[in-house]
């Protein structure tokens, strides 16, 4: 996943964000209220809203909104106007296949070919994982999840690998808030453990042991994610009045 990027743009005279700085804000800001899904699949966006909310001429919202639709974030629909891309749950079993198959490879590589500097740069984003995990930040999470899963996937040495990879991880970044919300946004520290059990086989050079358990954490996911999706609030609630 994207990093965010410090811009050093001036507001204008009128109050008004220079054009980079207003499109770069109005692209983050949008990223992450769709990734929450505050802003819900199928939803209308109406740029002349956003450029008065933003306070920005209606240029930097459509350079946010070109740079969102890259990440296949929103599309345009005939006749329609732009909208937040739909979550389309029927593919979520082909998503969680291909992310296991691309996920198992990840980590053999990583196993093959790690170096110690490899090992220092997955831990530290291990860890700011865990902080975003103990803050229950959302949002967080899944940026470091991303960045974690990278470092992994970069020690590899596979450039066409990691963008795969890359294009995977950002397809499932929703569904990934989906998973968090399963937990309540508070997520177990065996979670945390899982990852630091992939790590120790990385660092052992484990291939078989880091591909078993790249194939075990792909699973969970499967399985948390449907049940979450298969829960009901309403069965021990009871609609008879009391007298």
């Amino acid at each position: 996943m994207a990093t965010r990027r410090t811009v050093n743009s001036k507001p204008q005279a009128d109050g008004e964000p220079a054009h980079g700085y207003g499109a770069i804000l109005v692209f983050e800001r949008l990223r992450d209220e769709i990734l929450s899904l505050e802003l819900r699949p199928g939803q209308l966006i109406d740029e002349s809203n956003l450029a008065e909310r933003f306070k920005v001429s209606r240029s930097p919202v459509r350079e946010a909104l070109v740079r969102l639709a890259a990440e296949g974030l929103v599309q345009t629909v005939p006749n329609k106007g732009t909208v937040v891309a739909p979550l389309n749950l029927d593919e979520f079993p082909a998503y969680v296949d291909a992310l296991d198959l691309i996920q198992r490879a990840v980590f053999r590589l990583a196993a093959r070919h790690r170096t110690e500097a490899d090992l220092v740069a997955i831990r530290a984003a291990n860890e700011e994982f865990r902080s975003r995990v103990r803050a229950n930040d959302a949002l967080g999470m899944i940026r470091q999840n991303a960045i974690l899963h990278l470092a992994m996937a970069n020690t590899g040495r596979n450039r066409i690998q990691n963008e795969t990879y890359r294009r995977i991880l950002d397809e499932g970044r929703r569904t990934l808030r989906l998973y968090f919300r399963s937990y309540g946004d508070t997520l177990p520290e065996s979670l945390c453990d899982a990852h630091d059990a992939q790590i120790a086989a990385i660092a052992t050079c484990d291939e078989a042991l880091a591909e078993r358990l790249a194939r075990e954490h792909a699973e969970e996911v499967h399985q948390r994610f449907l049940r979450f999706m298969g829960e009901r609030n309403s069965s021990d609630l009871s609609v008879v009045y009391d007298r």
